[in-house]
């Protein structure tokens, strides 16, 4: 029996990502953008029912909800050829349209205003579901809604929702680039405060990353927004195949996070996917399992800018789509262990784990094999380390601290953002103890206020 996703799409970014991600799901199952299924899909094996779900008149309607503080970018949706796919209901914008400056704290506080309008949105859609097993949350962490509203959003889900699964896809700025948002490093601090005690699951997206695919991978000099949302949208839909179209294993967002994160903090993901396109831009070549596997081992195919090279792999899931056989995964997964590409932890067991999953059979691919890795490294912990030097300049001198002052959460002391440092830290420090082979013992060596929980418990 399918168990239900309920996706939240926060903010410009959130919400941009998940008009791609609609897409991408609709081509998949043969849905048209009315939320009509075409006369070739009827037959369909696919579990429709994770994402989507049928109104009276039988089309089918996304479990996904809306939220912007301001109306730029729903309003696009809401003209595009995709407008009649959503449950208008679950649309949200704030009355007023002004949005949140790029500002976490007014972001934080608007969330709080509109907390009841949001939170009815959301049980109504939980009610809808007969066995909800989650929420997945798009959003940016540098601005003001996705980062503000988001965070206090996964706040009120770990208190409204305990025994549920939060994922999130958080996209974190490009850091090869000046950016217009001065805040950017305050904004990010806070947030990831948030993503480390109150979500299960973050698949790290990093803009500098995404940017740097999309120009040496796809050849796309100076790749859109849309093209770089249509990478992220590619990895999330690629990571529900196993959901959609189910095997023998990983048919449960649990379990799919479960061989991932070994302890509640170290729950930073990132990704990787080969072979890459997008509308405009494709290459065929030659696919095997061993060159998938392969590939997506090396940093030059990981959407997050770290240096795999250094550190060493927690844990790593594969997800193999197309003509496979399983005895072509057992001589890959044998080489790749003879050749040492992937170095692992020295307390835990050193695996690839490997799920098979169909392809959609209503698209027609020019790639035999792809593939999708998850995997949780401990490099992720340099991305925090240059988020905490850029947020440290700027505390030390309370640069532009008089915006975040007007808001009630910093009006009397700004100890929530002492106390956001010291969360990332703990975070970074994990991680880096994670490297050693006495790892099992660090939970013992601290003081009890930091060797407390993370997210909201699977």
């Amino acid at each position: 029996m399918p168990r239900e996703v309920i996706t939240l799409q926060l903010g410009q970014c959130g919400n941009q990502i998940g008009m791609e991600f609609w897409k991408q799901l609709c081509v998949e199952h043969g849905i048209n953008p009315s939320g009509r299924l075409e006369d070739f899909a009827v037959e369909g094996t696919d579990r429709k029912d994770v994402f989507f779900y049928q109104a009276d008149d039988d089309h089918y309607i996304p479990r996904a909800i809306l939220m912007d503080l301001e109306p730029r970018v729903i309003n696009s949706i809401k003209t595009s050829a995709y407008a009649n796919l959503y449950n208008q209901e679950n649309v949200f914008m704030s009355a007023d349209g002004g949005g949140a400056g790029n500002n976490w704290a007014s972001g934080y506080r608007q969330g709080d205003v509109v907390h009841d309008d949001v939170i009815d949105i959301l049980d109504r859609e939980a009610d809808n579901s007969d066995s909800l097993e989650g929420f997945v949350l798009t959003h940016a962490i540098a601005g003001g809604t996705g980062s503000g509203m988001g965070s206090y959003l996964l706040e009120r889900l770990n208190d409204r929702y305990p025994k549920k699964l939060v994922q999130t896809y958080s996209v974190f700025p490009n850091q090869e680039e000046m950016s217009d948002v001065v805040v950017q490093p305050y904004n990010s601090i806070l947030t990831l405060k948030r993503l480390t005690l109150n979500a299960d699951c973050v698949n790290v997206l990093d803009n500098t990353a995404l940017n740097r695919i999309a120009a040496d991978r796809l050849h796309v000099e100076k790749p859109s927004f849309t093209e770089v949302n249509q990478l992220v949208s590619t990895v999330m839909a690629a990571s529900t195949t196993t959901l959609r179209y189910p095997g023998y294993m990983n048919n449960d967002m649990v379990g799919l996070v479960a061989n991932l994160v070994p302890t509640p903090r170290l729950h930073f993901l990132t990704s990787g996917y080969t072979p890459l396109s997008t509308e405009h831009s494709s290459s065929v070549r030659k696919t095997t399992v061993l060159d998938v596997m392969r590939r997506l081992l090396q940093p030059k195919n990981i959407m997050v800018s770290t240096p795999t090279r250094t550190g060493v792999y927690i844990s790593i899931l594969n997800i193999i789509q197309g003509e496979v056989d399983p005895t072509q995964v057992h001589k890959s997964l044998q080489r790749i262990r003879e050749r040492k590409l992937a170095q692992f932890i020295l307390w835990g067991p050193a695996s690839i784990q490997v799920a098979l999953s169909n392809q959609s059979p209503y698209i027609q691919s020019t790639n035999r094999v792809s593939g999708l890795m998850l995997a949780n490294h401990t490099s992720i912990h340099t991305l925090f380390e240059r988020t905490c030097r850029q947020y440290d300049k700027m505390r030390k001198r309370e640069a532009y601290m008089d915006q975040f002052r007007k808001e009630p959460m910093f009006s009397d002391s700004l100890d929530e953002f002492d106390s956001s440092r010291e969360i990332v830290q703990q975070v970074i420090d994990e991680y880096k103890a994670a490297e050693r082979a006495d790892y099992a013992t660090y939970g013992t060596r601290l003081p009890a206020s930091t060797a407390g929980a993370g997210g909201s418990g699977q």
